[in-house]
Parts: C-alpha cells; structure tokens; sequence
C-alpha cells in the first residue's frame, strides 16, 4: 500500500472516533480520493466513521467559485452510499441554528507552527459560524501539512486567482461586463477557532 493510502487510513481511524452516532456533520471543498488520494483526508473521517456502522448525514458545502464540495465531494459522499444533501456556502450558519449539528469537518493546504489553517476560501467563516452555535470545528490534514516555519497564519501567502471564475464561471455570465473582482483561493482560520487538528499521529490540540 503507498504511503498515501496508509496515511489516509491513519487520519481516518484517529478522526473517527471523534464522531458520535448519530452525527450531523458539514464539510467544506473536496478532501475524498479524488483530491488527496486514498481515503481522503476529512471525508476520510466520515467515510470510516460510515463503515465503523454509525448513522452519519452530511452537509457538503457546495464551494464556491469551482464547486469542488458540489461536483467531487456531494458524488463521492453519495457514491460511498452516505447520506448527504448539498448547500450553498451561505446557509451553513442556518443550518446550525436550525438543525442539531455534531461537527464540523475540513481539510487544511498550510497549517502554520500555532495551529493556524489555510484552506479553501470559506473555510474561514464556517469556522467563525460553528463558534457561535457551539458546534465542534475540526481540521483533518497529514503532518506533512504543517509547516513549523511559519510562526503563525499571518505569513501563509494567498493566492489570488482570476476574476472570470466568479463573474463568467464554467462559461456562464453572472456579472456585468467591467466589474472588478476579488477572488483569493483560500482563507485563514484562527486556531482559537479550530477544536483539534487529526493527523495520521495523532489528535493536536493548537497551538501545535
């Protein structure tokens, strides 16, 4: 088995056992196969959690502006057989006013020396929505992620992508012609804000 797949299979069993049964979780971007190889990393979580025999619902963010959460995540879910339902990125904050949610759970790109965690734009008011309604945030990510040269998140560079994504996306005109457009791929989510990082060792607790 390549190293990938026994690390995926690590994270997925240490992230497991966080889940409860039942469990209502929301995810954010695409963590599964597809994306990270193996398991997955996240969504690894939730699959193993599924196979161990719990009663799982998803909430798969849809993720804009690529729809990584409504064209990968939503198909992998449901191809696995769990039970998942896609959202736009603006109702997740409903959906935890409203409904009983366990957890929250994301991938991470960089994790900063302090816990700190760039991930896919969005990620960060997810974040800031599951504190204010006590719901747990989680991120699941290998310890190659981490990156102990960086002191904190402030000095994780964000790559700002081209505009047409958002005003002419897969094709489609959504916005006038001219109008400027601010499109950074990821956001930055404060480790205050962050209940536990899963890895293949173990479970960290920020700061790291």
């Amino acid at each position: 088995m390549r190293k990938t797949g026994r690390c995926a299979i690590a994270i997925g069993r240490n992230g497991a056992v966080l889940v409860p049964d039942p469990a209502t979780i929301i995810t954010h971007c695409n963590t599964g196969a597809l994306a990270t190889g193996g398991k997955g990393t996240a969504q690894g979580v939730i699959t193993t959690a599924f196979d161990d025999g719990k009663k799982i619902r998803v909430f798969a963010d849809e993720t804009r502006p690529l729809l990584q959460g409504a064209r990968l995540t939503a198909w992998e879910l449901q191809r696995h057989g769990v039970d998942v339902t896609l959202i736009t990125d603006s109702m997740a904050a409903m959906i935890m006013r409203w409904q009983k949610v366990d957890l929250v759970i994301v991938g991470a790109d960089r994790i900063a020396a302090n816990g700190d965690t760039a991930n896919k734009i969005g990620t960060y008011s997810l974040a800031v929505n599951a504190k204010m309604h006590g719901v747990p945030f989680y991120v699941a990510a290998p310890t190659s992620t981490i990156d102990s040269s960086l002191a904190s998140g402030d000095a994780i560079p964000i790559e700002e992508r081209e505009g047409n994504e958002i005003a002419n996306g897969f094709g489609k005109r959504t916005a006038p012609a001219g109008i400027k457009v601010f499109n950074p791929a990821f956001d930055v989510t404060s480790s205050e804000l962050i209940t536990a990082i899963i890895t293949e060792k173990k479970i960290c607790y920020p700061p790291l």
